[in-house]
């Protein structure tokens, strides 16, 4: 035995509204298919800034300042601390890991760095004059 099922005008809103909706949705993809390889991306030019770059927010990660294109992190090394280490960032003249890194804030060292906080590319990224993917409407607020 065959069911009819008669849709309502409401339920037909609805499914010709949802359609409608859908076609107006755009991918950052533009008319590329989903199945097509993606197009490799533009290389940025990555903004140096002798002082670096002012903070949006109190807590934000400081942003890197020159390009880590050569830099190295892995399980066994992490050449930001060729710079950025308690014992050379004096005669580097850079900024030293922030004493939130290490396990002992009283008392920074290499030994006491916090694995959790050795992949700096987690929080700290360099930045480049790149034409925003989506409009930004982030504003700041009074601390």
């Amino acid at each position: 035995m065959r069911k009819i099922i008669v849709l309502g005008p409401a339920a037909a809103f609805l499914v010709g509204g949802s359609m409608l909706a859908m076609a107006e949705i755009k991918s950052l993809r533009g008319d590329r298919p989903l199945d097509a390889p993606p197009e490799p991306p533009k290389k940025a030019r990555v903004i140096s800034k002798t002082g670096g770059f002012g903070r949006q927010w109190k807590t934000q990660p400081p942003l890197i300042p020159h390009k880590i294109d050569k830099e190295r992190i892995s399980l066994d090394e992490n050449s930001c601390l060729r710079c950025h280490a308690p014992d050379t960032y004096k005669a580097e003249k850079a900024p030293m890991i922030s004493k939130t890194h290490f396990t002992d804030p009283n008392n920074p060292s290499d030994a006491n760095l916090m694995r959790g906080r050795w992949f700096c590319y987690q929080c700290h990224v360099p930045q480049v004059n790149a034409k925003p993917l989506v409009e930004n409407l982030f504003s700041k607020t009074a601390d």
